[in-house]
């Protein structure tokens, strides 16, 4: 890992992000992008300010934010790691794929308070949603973040091993103890002849051997997300891993995600990753 953007905003909750993008440069000896994002063209949509009345607010907002980057900056757990800020001139986190594009992020780290509505939702569910880059989402202050224990939720799905093989990879450096973790439905009656089967088909297409079975855990909930909490409450986990769909539209709304449904109501760090079947 080579690049680590975090969005900042200046809140509490940013910090928790730069702090915890902190913990992994500091691992894998990454470097951190920190972004602003300046909403200039909603600031200038009203009024009849002149070209140049617009372009003297424009650069007082740049340099307000150039001045609270100084001090946000200004953070013992930043010492010896290479932080770059940047401020764009975009529409909140809508064009952040573009930031990560340019400079091959290989992850974004974000804060979230977990707030979100149905209609506006959050900056954080849509970069979780829209994101080709892995994304962190962090919702408390990571004092004592050891990545110990690592719980990576998958269907056993072909378009997940993507994800199993990256996360894998991108958190070796902390050496976790990863479960493998499937959420059975509360009715389910599969035979375990044939779960067993699916499972060891999942692992040789994924690690080209059956040396993880034993990582491979179960439990049963009618509710996926539910499901994930309780197991990574059960087993005082440090991190979530899940894909997520990129679902958008009505397809979204009907058929919900439950990797944005983790990043806002869950209360541990998730790390999502995109699905390789996911659409654009």
């Amino acid at each position: 890992m080579k690049t680590i953007i975090v969005p900042v905003d200046f809140s509490e909750f940013s910090e928790y992000a730069l702090e915890a993008a902190a913990i992994l440069a500091r691992k894998t000896g990454a470097n951190i992008l920190t972004v602003h994002m300046l909403e200039l063209a909603t600031v200038h949509a009203y009024g009849s300010d002149t070209m140049e009345d617009r372009m003297s607010r424009g650069i007082y907002f740049i340099k307000r934010a150039e001045q609270e980057f100084d001090l946000f900056l200004d953070k013992p757990f930043l010492e010896g790691i290479k932080v770059t800020p940047i401020i764009r001139q975009f529409k909140v986190f809508n064009e952040l794929g573009e930031v990560a594009k340019e400079n091959h992020a290989d992850l974004i780290v974000m804060g979230s308070s977990g707030i979100s509505g149905i209609f506006v939702g959050s900056n954080t569910e849509k970069v979780v949603r829209h994101s080709k880059v892995p994304v962190l989402v962090v919702k408390k202050k990571p004092t004592h973040w050891k990545l110990n224990k690592v719980i990576f939720a998958t269907d056993f799905s072909d378009s997940s091993i993507p994800a199993l093989q990256k996360a894998t990879k991108m958190l070796q450096p902390f050496n976790p103890d990863f479960k493998i973790l499937n959420v059975l439905p509360g009715d389910s009656f599969r035979e375990r002849e044939d779960l067993n089967a699916e499972v060891e088909n999942f692992l040789l297409k994924a690690d080209g051997n059956l040396n993880r079975l034993s990582q491979v855990h179960y439990i049963t909930n009618r509710s996926a997300e539910d499901g994930i909490l309780k197991y990574a409450r059960r087993e005082d986990a440090d991190l979530i891993v899940i894909t997520t769909h990129g679902r958008t539209g009505l397809s979204r709304f009907f058929q919900g995600s439950i990797s944005e449904d983790l990043a806002n109501h869950g209360d541990f760090p998730i790390l999502t990753f995109r699905r390789e079947d996911a659409n654009d």
